[in-house]
């Protein structure tokens, strides 16, 4: 994966700090750019007119995987300091994909200088052995933990969402919830849905637009340009994969609403573009070189300067709206991150 990455600059003021809810708005009432790749056209619109921009035929997919509280304090000692483990993903058993943080005030850093200990305690009596480096990451590792009680019941009482510096208090996890999500299982939010409410689904299917999931769990976010996906739960049912086949052969547009979903689909697509059922692990990297088969539009959010996810947006938008996009949306001041505003992305 040589091929150059969308650079730019990310002003502080345009990182969302909190919810809308907090600044008077509800979910749906954040923006939305409407980037249209037939045309190059840019619309500045809102979330509540999502409906508008679709049409009847048309299917929208959604990751229904809910958000667990994946970040837990460290019992400080002489070795550890202060620190935070981000529980990322869950291997197998007792065995987890980690990532240990530094406490910096009231946010956390990438762990540096001196390797983290090996063995820590954590708050609530759970433990932590930190056993080998996941894959090439210098900062993910393969984690032995033992919780005294079921992992995600302990972790619904001693876990908080995980966050990061750009977001200045703690939220409750009902913040990073999507309105649709019914099976917990991701370290981060797929924030791409969060504009979502119960109003926005009924529209568009009285529009007669469908809505359809799939279940794809995110470990916790590539924030380092250094570093791509790695490889995550996926489920794509077979009825899912048989709704957006129906839809391309009669001629309506499947819409993936994040990252998450697009990195789904395209794990789940044969060399035709045909859809079949998935449930296992993906490791597939969308980038501009292999493209898109089973998605024509996506909505997501906006992404970090060079961070992996610009070349599967560059993968669906292409290269030149990209960049017309993300350099409208700063003139604009639109919002970043989880909290903030929102990017649709039409053929």
């Amino acid at each position: 994966m040589t091929m150059e990455r969308l650079a730019f600059e990310l002003p502080p003021d345009l990182e969302a700090s909190e919810p809308p809810e907090a600044r008077g708005m509800t979910r749906d009432a954040v923006r939305m750019l409407v980037a249209h790749r037939d045309s190059g056209n840019l619309v500045d619109s809102t979330f509540t007119l999502l409906p508008a921009y679709l049409r009847p035929g048309d299917l929208v997919v959604v990751n229904t995987s809910g958000t667990i509280p994946a970040a837990i304090d460290v019992v400080p000692n002489t070795a550890s300091g202060s620190a935070v483990i981000h529980m990322s993903t869950q291997i197998d058993g007792d065995l987890w994909v980690v990532e240990a943080r530094r406490t910096t005030g009231a946010s956390t850093e990438r762990w540096s200088g001196e390797r983290p200990p090996r063995s820590m305690d954590l708050a609530g009596g759970a433990s932590i052995e930190l056993l080998e480096p996941y894959r090439d990451s210098e900062r993910l590792w393969i984690a032995e933990v033992t919780f005294p009680a079921p992992p995600l019941s302990w972790l619904v009482v001693h876990g908080r969402p995980v966050t990061y510096g750009y977001v200045e208090k703690r939220w409750p996890i009902s913040y990073y919830q999507n309105v649709y999500s019914n099976e917990p299982g991701s370290a981060e939010m797929p924030s791409a849905g969060r504009p979502f409410t119960t109003d926005i689904v009924t529209r568009l299917v009285a529009k007669g637009v469908g809505v359809t999931p799939v279940v794809l769990h995110t470990g916790v976010a590539s924030l380092e340009s250094d570093e791509l996906p790695y490889p995550e739960r996926v489920k794509v049912p077979k009825w899912t994969a048989d709704r957006v086949n129906d839809t391309h052969r009669n001629g309506g547009r499947v819409v993936a609403i994040g990252t998450t979903v697009v990195r789904a689909l395209e794990s789940a697509a044969d060399a035709d573009g045909m859809l079949h059922s998935l449930d296992g692990w993906t490791d597939l990297v969308v980038s501009p070189g292999c493209g898109v088969r089973a998605v024509d539009g996506m909505l997501t959010g906006w992404h970090e300067p060079e961070a992996s996810h610009l070349l599967m947006l560059e993968a669906v938008a292409g290269r030149d709206l990209l960049a017309d996009s993300y350099r409208a949306s700063l003139e604009a001041g639109y919002l970043w991150h989880e909290f903030g505003d929102s990017h649709l992305i039409l053929p």
